[in-house]
């Protein structure tokens, strides 16, 4: 009985280090990225003139000499624009989704009250201009990946350093079939102890049990949860890149640092890069 029992607990363990393996073959070299602080959605200040994901926020991410860290998602025309939130009621006051406007109606939509407006991918990039690295950030409600062609097409003719994440293991799968050259992350949370989200499926997506399909080259994870095993078995048995979001004060910047390859930040401005 112990020995049915034993070969029964190593094929569980093999099992489950099968189904967590991030690319272990082909990985471009994720370290320049390291070498980074990251704004969370550009250096904004909702109470003012910059707020998250606006041209401001990310003119002065890039003056500052930050990496940026963005969202993308897609309009109903299926324009790549940048925000966050799938719903407008939060930054724009407005009803609805960005998926259920025309590119041509976000643009009169105001940002938290200021004159900035929802940029489109396109004219970020063009701003941005390869001064500092981007990680991009896949938003992805449903099944339709298509944000993912639509931001790639454009991103193929991007000159500086960047990189893709999604919270959805389709998106970065459609980059490991199409762009496997490109550094590809798999963003996850301790969603059970946050106690924001529950389900099978957020149990799979906060151990990292999708990684067999997606085969992320980074893990970016909440910061306040170095220790999960599953990602602690990715940065020591694998060797995989960690990245720490999203980090609100400098005493948090440098605990993270010693746990994680690169932090996103927002809220204050660290004090050293």
């Amino acid at each position: 009985m112990i020995p049915i029992l034993l070969i029964c607990f190593a094929a569980f363990v093999l099992l489950y280090l099968f189904l967590i393996m991030p690319r272990m073959t082909g990985r471009p070299d994720a370290a320049p990225f390291g070498k980074w602080l990251y704004a969370h959605r550009g250096l904004y200040d909702n109470g003012g003139d910059a707020p998250e994901n606006s041209m401001l926020a990310f003119q002065r991410a890039a003056e500052a000499g930050f990496g940026i860290e963005m969202d993308v998602q897609l309009s109903k025309d299926r324009v790549p624009v940048v925000f966050h939130d799938y719903t407008l009621r939060r930054i724009c006051g407005q009803a609805g989704k960005v998926s259920q406007y025309t590119y041509e109606e976000l643009r009169k939509f105001s940002l938290c009250g200021t004159d900035q407006r929802i940029p489109r991918f396109e004219d970020v990039l063009k701003l941005v201009d390869g001064r500092v690295p981007l990680i991009v950030e896949l938003k992805i409600e449903t099944m339709d990946t298509g944000v993912c062609p639509a931001a790639d097409r454009l991103l193929a003719d991007y000159g500086g350093m960047y990189c893709v994440e999604s919270f959805h293991p389709l998106g970065v799968l459609w980059y490991r079939r199409n762009r496997p050259h490109v550094v590809r992350g798999q963003l996850a949370d301790a969603f059970y102890r946050e106690g924001e989200y529950r389900g099978f499926l957020y149990f799979l997506l906060q151990n990292l049990l999708f990684n067999w399909l997606a085969k992320p080259d980074f893990i970016a994870y909440n910061h306040k949860y170095p220790g999960m095993l599953s990602l602690s078995l990715c940065r020591g048995l694998y060797r995989s890149t960690s990245a720490a979001w999203t980090i609100k004060s400098q005493e948090e910047l440098d605990e993270a640092e010693k746990h994680f390859d690169l932090c996103i930040f927002d809220s204050f401005v660290p004090e050293k890069q």
